[in-house]
């Protein structure tokens, strides 16, 4: 058996190996081996389907291992985001309430998303009062009925800012990073709502 053979041999297994794998990273790091295995074999044995097929796949599986790596490094940079509030100003629009008005009800259809920027708030359920930097309504937006779940009113005069909810889900479809750092903030901000509702131990 001569060394072509054995080089035949091993791109077949090459491929093999492959069918094996039930990760993309993997599968296509073998393919490119698999590739320039069998790109050799058909140079050196003069078959030429088997050198232009291989030669021809080998950077498009180089490209959907690029894809796939610069796919997941973007999605650990969006897990280790926080959310930027000031990214999303140019996006929203200024109001202000006054002391005692209601921003939103328990209830009603969520349509929107806030940033409250100066001034304190209640959630009346949990009796948790709220002040600058906090972002509201995320819940509602993102919720199956699409509903508040909790009535928030301000204590003195307030200033925030308002952000529709198609344009919220744009944003959460369209950049990973706000989607990751949009979900944390949902699933801190039930967290927070179920440790105030539970009765304290006596």
């Amino acid at each position: 058996m001569s060394w072509i053979d054995l080089l035949g041999y091993a791109a077949s297994a090459s491929v093999l190996i492959t069918f094996c794998m039930s990760t993309m990273v993997p599968l296509r790091t073998v393919a490119i081996c698999s590739n320039v295995l069998f790109a050799s074999y058909g140079a050196f044995a003069h078959i030429y389907p088997v050198l232009i097929l291989h030669t021809i796949l080998l950077p498009v599986n180089s490209v959907r291992l690029y894809q796939i790596l610069d796919l997941i490094k973007r999605v650990r940079a969006a897990e280790l985001s926080e959310l930027s509030v000031e990214i999303l100003l140019p996006l929203m629009s200024k109001r202000r309430l006054k002391a005692g008005e209601v921003l939103v009800r328990k209830g009603e259809k969520a349509d929107s998303m806030y940033y409250l920027a100066s001034g304190t708030m209640r959630i009346v359920e949990v009796g948790k009062t709220i002040g600058p930097g906090t972002v509201l309504g995320e819940i509602g937006i993102f919720a199956r009925d699409q509903k508040r779940t909790a009535t928030v009113e301000s204590l003195d005069e307030c200033e925030i800012y308002e952000i529709s909810e198609s344009r919220t889900k744009q944003l959460y479809f369209q950049n990973p990073a706000f989607g990751f750092a949009m979900m944390k903030v949902v699933i801190g901000r039930l967290v927070e709502n179920a440790a105030a509702q539970q009765p304290a131990a006596g």
